[in-house]
């Protein structure tokens, strides 16, 4: 009789309950990032400027890790990641903002179950530079706005938008979303929509009103009527779509040149002289931080330049021993 053969035995696994956690590092680094910026656009809805500005930190540090696993970084290696960005000139401030994305980052890998702990979570950057932005003496703000020479669509443009710029203290991005039904010409006011959406009232003066009425005439239906539809954008291109950040940075360059002013200029530059000649004109710096749209009014005082002459004024005007 022939032996009958010996069942199998079913394979068993072995569980260890006390193992410690195994980070999955099997997802790439591109596809982490896009997940990320997932998150961020969908379930934090952070504002398009925020949202460039992670794609961009994360795709240099995707760079320096040259196919390393983004969940194996340590502290230290991160702490050689942010002496790297130092050693190519990076300003302090964009190291520190790169810190921030990168804390950010991993606490959704650590929220997503990638990774156990965050190593980022120990980085601190070292404060931004404390640097004054650069601003335009009026003469040269006059300089500027007068550059646009005559009627043409393109000049009536131009003249509006450098108006606006400098009007609002706006950022270029917001000008360059501001639409019709946010400009109130007959009431002086413009609604802007600054970081997070957020509204806000800025006043026009009559300079800015005269010159944004002229433009919204015959020259923006000229170019209006390039787009093939009826564009919602208060300032338009010359082929009647949007005006881009960038477009505008290129008006602002190309008409500073025109008027002799220094390079280095651009329409954050409109900005930061805004504020500064409101505040040198005696504006409540609060006001100022209305006007700006600045949660802090600690991001207030480094867009305003206060002359000496003007603060020996207020001190010899009200300190009880002038």
């Amino acid at each position: 009789m022939a032996d009958t053969p010996e069942p199998r035995r079913p394979r068993t696994r072995k569980i260890l309950l006390d193992a410690p956690r195994v980070v999955d590092a099997s997802a790439g680094t591109g596809m982490l990032v896009e997940r990320f910026l997932d998150y961020v656009r969908h379930e934090r809805a952070l504002a398009d400027n925020t949202q460039s500005a992670y794609r961009r930190d994360l795709r240099d540090f995707a760079g320096w890790l040259a196919g390393r696993a983004v969940a194996a970084m340590s502290v230290r290696d991160l702490g050689d990641y942010f002496a790297a960005l130092s050693k190519k000139g990076l300003a302090r401030a964009s190291v520190a903002r790169q810190a921030a994305t990168l804390r950010t980052f991993y606490a959704f890998l650590q929220l997503e179950g990638v990774i156990a702990e965050s190593p980022a979570e120990l980085i601190r950057a070292a404060r931004r530079d404390d640097v004054i932005p650069g601003t335009l003496s009026p003469a040269q703000v006059d300089r500027l706005l007068a550059s646009p020479e005559g009627n043409g669509p393109r000049a009536q443009r131009d003249r509006a938008l450098l108006e606006l710029l400098y009007a609002t203290g706006c950022r270029a991005s917001e000008v360059s979303t501001l639409r019709l039904g946010d400009v109130h010409l007959a009431e002086s006011f413009c609604t802007c929509r600054g970081k997070g959406n957020k509204a806000r009232v800025v006043p026009l003066g009559r300079r800015a009103v005269a010159a944004t009425a002229a433009w919204l005439g015959d020259a923006r239906k000229a170019f209006a009527a390039r787009s093939g539809g009826t564009p919602t954008w208060a300032i338009l291109s010359a082929r009647g779509n949007r005006l881009s950040r960038m477009r505008i940075w290129e008006i602002v360059r190309l008409h500073a040149d025109n008027a002799g002013i220094p390079p280095d200029i651009g329409p954050h530059t409109l900005r930061h002289s805004f504020a500064t000649h409101l505040v040198a004109g005696g504006v409540d710096l609060r006001h100022v931080q209305e006007m700006l749209g600045h949660s802090s009014i600690a991001t207030t005082q480094r867009y305003t330049h206060v002359d000496a002459g003007r603060l020996k004024a207020v001190h010899d005007k009200f300190h009880p021993r002038r």
